[in-house]
């Protein structure tokens, strides 16, 4: 393989991946922290390189000469031995961001105008909007060009407190739709904070800087089992509740089960007194709640290794916490609808009785044959007769 001679190709080629496709040199082209010019050695060749192809010699320097760009390249005057005296290409020097870009050509040039529509607008609204929109390249390419514009109109209708306690969708913004807000707000963030000389930072982030309540996540049902609690929850048989929620407000009733999974909520029989917070999976936070210390708690998950997990994570917030069928009795009495855990979990829960830690260990090892037996896979009756034991 030849290693002299670059052609114009080869070097374009070169500078393509070294400069062009890789992200974190392009970005710090366009900001100056990779300083121009570059500067490229064509690697002439040595007088037996030379005699030894002379047609790749001469394709070499016509290659060159007809660059149009003649002022990028130095020519060096060489003696050889045998070939005399020749004036060659030796180095190719790229002094811009705009000649590296006309350099590579082709979707280079399409892509730098595609640049341009984008961030023109935005930079309508401050110069110094420039960095931190070539820090987020990738985000800025993705938009149209009227997401764009709808960026710069929307940066200068922004104020600190303009949410007023209410919800980002509420916001009174003017020809841009709050989802769209919304949807870019990790675009958005950083110039804000740019314009307003770091004080989303300060405050913890665009929804507090905006006095925004953020969206609830990590909802809950919330199922009353009598009429009594029923009639406490004004008459709703089963209510959606955030995490939050749960966190500070109390259930009502003496007692409550913590269910692992939606189904097997639907499946609890009428208990009295009792109110069921079902389908939260590993969603336990809210268990750390005050007000359950004065409930008498149960917990029923699967039991696999993530059930037991729950179980103890659950205990971790509430000691109090009872389990509920997830016993040795349970297991027995419905081994052969076990299957297996496609995977499970590889530690050992630190907040289970012994008992309940022997259960575990079993479930793990494979001692029943399979390593996970279901919630939905107990019989109902079996479930009431526990459950009003309970």
């Amino acid at each position: 393989m030849k290693n002299w001679g670059l052609l114009p190709d080869e070097v374009r080629a070169r500078l393509r991946t070294s400069e062009w496709d890789h992200a974190q040199h392009l970005r710090k082209r366009l900001l100056g922290e990779r300083p121009f010019p570059i500067t490229i050695n064509l690697r002439p060749p040595s007088g037996r390189q030379a005699l030894d192809d002379l047609a790749g010699f001469h394709a070499f320097i016509d290659a060159w000469q007809a660059w149009p760009k003649q002022g990028q390249l130095t020519w060096q005057q060489i003696q050889y031995s045998q070939l005399g005296e020749k004036r060659v290409p030796s180095q190719l020097t790229l002094g811009a961001i705009q000649v590296l870009i006309e350099f590579i050509g082709g979707d280079a040039e399409k892509r730098s105008q595609q640049w341009q529509q984008r961030i023109s607008p935005i930079l309508d609204v401050s110069q110094e909007l420039y960095s931190v929109l070539i820090k987020q390249l990738k985000k800025l390419e993705s938009l149209s060009l009227d997401e764009a514009q709808m960026i710069a109109q929307l940066l200068p209708q922004l104020s600190q407190g303009m949410g007023r306690g209410g919800y980002l969708r509420a916001m009174p913004i003017i020809g841009v739709d709050t989802k769209f807000m919304e949807t870019h707000q990790s675009f958005i963030t950083p110039l804000l904070d740019v314009l307003h000389d770091g004080a989303i930072s300060e405050h913890g982030g665009l929804m507090a800087w905006l006095d925004c309540i953020e969206v609830p996540r990590d909802w809950l049902l919330v199922r009353p089992l009598c009429p009594t609690t029923t009639q406490a929850m004004g008459g709703v048989s089963i209510l959606r509740i955030p995490t939050e929620t749960l966190l500070s407000i109390p259930l009502p009733g003496e007692r409550l089960i913590v269910v692992e999974n939606d189904q097997s909520g639907y499946a609890l029989p009428a208990l009295p007194n009792t109110m069921a917070v079902i389908g939260g999976g590993r969603n336990l936070a809210w268990m750390a709640a005050h007000w359950l210390r004065q409930k008498r708690v149960g917990y029923w998950g699967d039991l696999d290794s993530w059930g037991f997990l729950f179980l103890s994570q659950a205990r971790q917030h509430q000691s109090h916490v009872e389990s509920l069928l997830m016993d040795r009795d349970t297991l027995l009495s419905h081994s052969k609808r076990m299957v297996e855990e496609p995977d499970s979990y590889s530690g050992l829960p630190e907040y289970l009785t012994e008992t309940e830690r022997m259960v575990f260990e079993e479930i793990r090892d494979g001692v029943h044959g399979n390593t996970r037996l279901e919630q939905e896979r107990l019989s109902a009756d079996y479930i009431l007769d526990r459950l009003l034991s309970w």
